[in-house]
């Protein structure tokens, strides 16, 4: 997952937290995320590099429509991931400020 840009990682999350969603839900999330829009030349160029790199499965609902779901191997790398933020963010629970301090 450490090759993976920002918006591939983003996208991996929304597809994980979504059940079979297709890229207009998966556009729609990330729209909202965001708060701008996500161009079609954007988002299905970065899911099918998540589906090359083997992280998401990609199925067909019918002739136009796709869905999305993360593989074995994606939930596996982001477990991965979650560990490797969650030792930070331990780190930085053990700073002894007060919490405006710490935030800002």
């Amino acid at each position: 997952m450490h090759d993976l840009t920002g918006f591939q990682r983003d996208l991996l999350y929304v597809v994980s937290g979504l059940a079979e969603p297709n890229g207009l839900e998966v556009k729609e999330e990330l729209e909202e995320y965001y708060e701008s829009e996500i161009h079609h030349g954007r988002l299905y160029p970065n899911l099918d590099t998540l589906v090359e790199k083997g992280l998401v499965e990609k199925g067909q609902l019918d002739e136009r429509t796709n869905y999305y779901t993360v593989t074995r191997r994606g939930r596996r790398e982001l477990r991965a991931r979650r560990e490797w933020e969650n030792d930070y963010l331990r780190a930085n629970d053990r700073i002894d400020l007060p919490r405006d301090e710490a935030d800002g």
